[in-house]
C-alpha cells in the first residue's frame, strides 16, 4: 500500500516548496462531503476544496454530465470551433446575474484569469488606467491579480514590482475597528491625494473577503461604492470567486446588498469541482472589446460547461441556497455557544456556508492568535476533519463545507473541532 509518507517525500523531492500544503494527506476517494486517503482514512471535509464542490465530491449530476460530454469531445478551443454548452452556460448566467441589465459571459480557467480579464475590460471601456482594491483581499496570484491582493505574506512579498496604478483602501471591518464610514472616507482622501476619479477604471471589490477573514462587505458599504462608480462613470467589479454559486444562501452574494456588479468574476465552485472561471458583466461593457482582444486555449472547456450547467441545475432542484443558511445557523449556535465558555474565540462571522471564527488572546480582538488557529486545524486533521485557516493576522478557521453535507455529519465534525478547541485553550491556561 503506498503511504502518505511515502507520496510526500515524492512531493517534497519533485515539486517546489513555492506551492505549500497544509494537510499533509494524500486524497484516494471522495463522496459528498467526506474523503478517504491512500491509507484509508476517512475525513470529512469542511473545505470543500476551498468553496470548488459547493455540490459534494462527485455529485452524480455532475459525473453523469461529463461522461456524456466526454464521449462526445473534450477540447476544440471555443475561438476555434465553438460549441453548444458554453454559450448555453453564459445564457444561464446572464439569466442568473444580479441586476435587470442585459448581460454577457465569457469564461476562462483559473479565477486569477477572470480578475485579470475584468480588469482588461474595465479599462479599455474606461480608457482609464487606476483600479481601487482593498486591504485584506485576495483576487488571484498572477500578477495584476497578485497587486489587486492586500494580503503580501505569502502571496505577494518578494514578488514585486507590481504593474502601476493600483491603489488599496481599509476594508470596513467593525470588529478591528474600521466602519463603513472610515473605507468610504479613505477612498475619498485617494481622490484628493493619489489619483483623481476620472483616471481611475475600476473599483474591485469582494462582498465577503476570503483569505482576508471571512468579513462581509456591509450592504450600506456596497450601495455606497455603487454610487461612486455611478458618479464617476467607474467600472464596479464585484469579485464573487469565492462567494458564488449559494455559498452565501444566495446564488451571488452581492444580491443580499441589492447591487448590480457592472463586472462579475466567477469561478470555484462553478465548474463543481472541474475548472473553470468567467467575467459576467453588462453587455454595453463587455462589448466594449474588439474581436480577438478576448479569449484563451484552454477557455471554458466543454467538460466544465457541461459540468457547470448541472451544478446550476443542482442548485436550484436541491434548494442550496436554502441549505447553506441552514448550515450557517448550524455553525452560529456551535461558535456561540463555544464562545460563551471560551474567551480565545474572539469574533464569529456567520455568511450561510461561508463563516469563520477568529482566535485572540483572552477575547482582545488587538492580540491575534495564529499559532493556536494553526494548532487546531492540525489537531482535527489528525481527528478526522479537514479545516482551512485565513486571515491577514493568520488567526481565523473557515468553515467551507459542501452545501450537500448532512447536518449529522456536520455536527459530526463541529463536535470534533470543538473539542479540539477546548483541549488545546486548557493546555494553554494550566501552562501559563
Amino acid at each position: 500500500m503506498t503511504t502518505n509518507k511515502e507520496l510526500l517525500a515524492i512531493r517534497d523531492k519533485e515539486t517546489p516548496q513555492g506551492i505549500s500544503v497544509l494537510h499533509e494527506i494524500f486524497t484516494d476517494k471522495a463522496k459528498n462531503a467526506e474523503l478517504w486517503d491512500v491509507e484509508g482514512n476517512r475525513y470529512i471535509d469542511l473545505s470543500a476544496g476551498i468553496a470548488v464542490v459547493n455540490v459534494g465530491h462527485n455529485h452524480p449530476r455532475v459525473v453523469a454530465a461529463v461522461k456524456e460530454q466526454l464521449e462526445r469531445f473534450s477540447h476544440t478551443c471555443f475561438v476555434v470551433s465553438p460549441y453548444d454548452v458554453y454559450v448555453r452556460l453564459a445564457e444561464r448566467l446572464n439569466k442568473a446575474a444580479p441586476g435587470k441589465s442585459r448581460k454577457k459571459t465569457l469564461f476562462f480557467v483559473s479565477g486569477a484569469e477572470a480578475v485579470e480579464n475584468a480588469s482588461k475590460i474595465a479599462r479599455l471601456h474606461t480608457g482609464r488606467g487606476g483600479i481601487i482594491a482593498f486591504s485584506g483581499a485576495f483576487h488571484g496570484r498572477t500578477m495584476l491579480a497578485m497587486a489587486l491582493t492586500g494580503k503580501m505574506v505569502p502571496y505577494k512579498k518578494g514578488f514585486g514590482p507590481f504593474p502601476p496604478e493600483i491603489f488599496h483602501v481599509p476594508f470596513p471591518i467593525e470588529y478591528h475597528g474600521v466602519s463603513a464610514e472610515d473605507s468610504l472616507k479613505a477612498v475619498d482622501k485617494l481622490f484628493k491625494t493619489d489619483i483623481e476619479p476620472s483616471r481611475v477604471a475600476a473599483i474591485i471589490v469582494e462582498p465577503v473577503q476570503g483569505e482576508g477573514g471571512f468579513y462581509p462587505a456591509p450592504p450600506g458599504f456596497l450601495q455606497s461604492l455603487r454610487k461612486i462608480c455611478d458618479e464617476h462613470g467607474i467600472v464596479m467589479i464585484i469579485d464573487e470567486v469565492q462567494s458564488g454559486f449559494a455559498r452565501t444562501g444566495t446564488l451571488f452574494a452581492s444580491e443580499q446588498a441589492g447591487v448590480e456588479p457592472d463586472l462579475m468574476p466567477v469561478a470555484k465552485a462553478m465548474g463543481g469541482g472541474l475548472p473553470l472561471s468567467g467575467v459576467v458583466g453588462k453587455a454595453s461593457i463587455m462589448d466594449s472589446i474588439p474581436p480577438g482582444g478576448l479569449g484563451s486555449t484552454y477557455g471554458g472547456p466543454p467538460l466544465s460547461c457541461a459540468a457547470g450547467l448541472a451544478v446550476l441545475d443542482i442548485i436550484e432542484e436541491e434548494g442550496l441556497c436554502e441549505k447553506a443558511k441552514a448550515i450557517g445557523e448550524q455553525i452560529r449556535a456551535w461558535a456561540s455557544a463555544l464562545q460563551a465558555s471560551n474567551n480565545a474565540i474572539g469574533d464569529v462571522r456567520i455568511n450561510g456556508a461561508m463563516s469563520a471564527i477568529e482566535f485572540v488572546h483572552n477575547g482582545d480582538a488587538d492580540r491575534p492568535d495564529p499559532e493556536l488557529t494553526k494548532a487546531v486545524a492540525a489537531e482535527a486533521l489528525t481527528e478526522g476533519v479537514v479545516l482551512l485557516t485565513c486571515g491577514v493576522r493568520g488567526n481565523v478557521i473557515r468553515f467551507l463545507p459542501p452545501l450537500t453535507i448532512e447536518p449529522e455529519l456536520l455536527a459530526e465534525a463541529l463536535d470534533v473541532v470543538g473539542s479540539v478547541i477546548n483541549r488545546l485553550t486548557d493546555e494553554i491556561r494550566k501552562a501559563s
